[in-house]
């Protein structure tokens, strides 16, 4: 199998599980973001132009599942997909340690993006939301990203 296939096999794997913990399961915040996890792998290998698209979609998709502040995950996934689509003019190479701290990166960043976008009667203190629980999601997400590295051989071995 090609390596664009594998990783477009990979996203979407990674996207029906998102689905399947957080809307199948219902775990909620205990599940990891493997929307974002997707969203930046794909990033790095499509264009600008297609990272935003799918940054978009996946917004939107996660946008659905959310009552509250509809459009700030279509913003923030949107952001996220074009700032990964930039980092490979920025940052060559696919080693396992770049990708574990560009997936803690992405994410972070993400979540950052998300509690800027929400409004302020929905979002919790700044301290706790983004540092706290977005640094934690993020370490979660990165060990996710290493472990599927070492499965699946998306970064060397350095």
């Amino acid at each position: 199998m090609s390596a664009p296939v594998k990783l477009y096999s990979w996203v979407a794997l990674l996207l029906v599980l998102h689905l399947l913990l957080h809307v199948g399961f219902a775990y909620g915040t205990g599940a990891p973001d493997l929307l974002t996890l997707a969203l930046l792998l794909a990033a790095r290998e499509v264009g600008l132009g297609r990272a935003a698209v799918l940054g978009l979609f996946f917004g939107l998709l996660e946008d659905a599942l959310s009552v509250l502040a509809f459009g700030a995950n279509s913003i923030a996934m949107t952001l996220v997909a074009v700032g990964g689509a930039l980092s490979r003019d920025f940052f060559v190479g696919d080693s396992r340690i770049f990708l574990v701290s560009y997936v803690f990166a992405g994410k972070w960043i993400r979540d950052l993006i998300h509690w800027i976008a929400m409004g302020e009667g929905l979002r919790q203190p700044f301290w706790e939301q983004v540092l706290v629980q977005g640094a934690l999601q993020s370490l979660y997400v990165a060990a996710i990203a290493l472990v599927l590295s070492v499965v699946v051989g998306l970064g060397n071995e350095s």
